[in-house]
This record gives structure tokens, sequence and C-alpha cells, in this order.
């Protein structure tokens, strides 16, 4: 894990902070930056969903919808894959209304991909190839998070979601998450991250609990790490190398407690992300306990 000052400057560390990795969906802020500057218009709501990993709940639809629609699209413009919503309880509703196959609106990286559409269509480039990694849109994304991060993001590999993903590192992230707090240019995604939470996401993750309950916004990304941007002063990258998010979402509560970051009521409010029950044989055996030991810079 890293954190890292608005200044760019590392206040302090732990483990293999330098060593590479996917940002995946954690860089879902900065790809939704992109859009809105090449002529998206996304409203707040919009601009959240853009920025979202989400559950697929009706109103994350709704607005995915209403996305593609005001650039005369739907949902067969998006290059996702068809799947069953993440959350349980969506996926059975539909089921319940006899809807046998998974659908493309449904996927997690709707919102993002609705957004490179609807900055496609205000010119940005070929609608039809907005996932190429040498699409313009893409290639400016790529040169947005390089400046950003001060760190080259190629070669970029391919996400879960046919998606262009960009190299990072632990100390990258943090300063990237540090400028999502500081820098005007990001200011918009910022506030409407931190609006609309629960769009970002859904209830009950790790980065919606915490835009919810502190003055910051959270991303996670698919492999086991998030990022969290505190308004106006720090941000913070946490890397799980076994992938887990549960470790990484501990990992990253117990660090904001080291660095005083925590009142009271966030602390009641995020216990059951910072110390996830164990189970075994169908019942809660135990409780994950996080052993962060930062390195001060």
């Amino acid at each position: 894990m890293a954190v890292v000052s608005g200044d760019g400057d590392l206040i302090a560390s732990s483990g293999e902070i330098d060593r590479p990795f996917f940002l995946r969906s954690a860089a879902k802020p900065f790809q939704a930056a992109v859009s809105q500057q090449e002529g998206a218009a996304l409203q707040p709501a919009e601009l959240a969903l853009a920025a979202a990993s989400h559950d697929g709940e009706p109103v994350h639809v709704a607005v995915v919808e209403s996305m593609l629609a005001a650039a005369g699209l739907d949902s067969s413009a998006l290059r996702c894959p068809a799947i069953w919503p993440l959350s349980e309880s969506a996926t059975r509703r539909h089921q319940a209304l006899g809807r046998d196959q998974p659908q493309k609106i449904w996927h997690n990286c709707s919102g993002k991909h609705a957004a490179w559409l609807r900055a496609s269509s205000a010119g940005a480039g070929p609608i039809e190839s907005y996932l190429a990694p040498d699409h313009p849109l893409q290639t400016r994304v790529a040169r947005f998070i390089t400046d950003l991060g001060e760190y080259p993001v190629t070669p970029v590999g391919i996400d879960g979601c046919g998606a262009p993903v960009h190299r990072t590192t632990t100390r990258v992230m943090a300063l990237l998450y540090a400028r999502l707090a500081t820098l005007p240019v990001l200011e918009e995604v910022f506030s409407a991250m931190h609006r609309y939470p629960a769009l970002v996401s859904g209830t009950g993750h790790g980065d919606a609990e915490v835009a919810t309950a502190l003055n910051a916004v959270a991303k996670r990304g698919a492999g086991g790490c998030i990022g969290v941007a505190i308004d106006n002063r720090l941000g913070l990258a946490v890397k799980s190398w076994d992938g887990s998010q549960e470790v990484a979402d501990s990992a990253m509560v117990s660090t904001l407690l080291a660095l005083g970051e925590l009142p009271p009521h966030a602390v009641a409010q995020l216990l059951t992300i910072a110390r996830p029950p164990v189970f075994g044989g169908g019942r809660p055996v135990g409780e994950l306990e996080p052993l962060v030991e930062l390195t001060w810079s």
C-alpha cells in the first residue's frame, strides 16, 4: 500500500509498492474524465456511472439506458460481454420475470462503455471501434493516465470487459488518486462519485462505504486493488497480491485508521469491511484481522 500527498510526495507505504500490475476498473475515474473532456456531456449521475463497476440494479441499468438514448443509441452498441448482474437480487428479479439470457447492459462496466459511446458520437472517434487500443479516445485515455501518474501505462492489456487496461504500481496508483483528490481537471468526477457512491458500485461495497463515511471517493479494481482520494489532501492505494478484494478493503480501512482519517462514526460504519467474517462449515468462525505496518517517509 502507498499514501501520497497532493504534492506527489510519498507519505507512508508497506510492501512492494513499485511492482507493476494492471489498474483494471480502478482506472475508471480517469477514463470517465476523458470521456467528459471529449464531449460526452454527462450529467452528474451519468458521470458516476461512467466511473462505476455497478451491480446491475434497476437504477444502474436505467441510467445507462438514458446515457445511450441521449446519443441515439441502445444497448446493441455496447461492446462489453453479456453477463448477469453482479447483484444476486437483481439477477433473481430478472429470472422471475422470465428473462433467461444475460445482457450487455447488465455488465458492471456498461456505464464506462456508454460514456465512451457518448464521446465517440460527439466526434471523439468512430463508434464501432471505440474499444480499439489505437482509437483516438483510447490513446487519449492512455496519455492522460500516463501524464497524471508520471508513469507509462503502456503496453496496454485487454480487460475483462474488452477495454484497454493500463499498467501501474501501487505508488503510481496512490499518486493518481492524490490527483483525483486535488486537481481541478478531475473535480467534476470526484464530485459525481462522492455525490452518488451507490451508483459507483452498489450498497455494501468498500468503495461506496468509504465515500459515504468520509469526504472522499474510492474505486476498486479486479484483482484486489482499491484507490481512495481524500478531498484536497491525499491519495491512497492498496494492492492485494493474492487478488482478494476483502484483503485490499480491510487493509485500506486499517491504513485510513493509522493515518488518523477515521472519526468514530466512520470506524463503526466501516467495521464489517475492516474485519470481515471468515466462514467455516457455512457459519462464521472468525474474522479477518488486518496487520498493517506502515513505513513513514
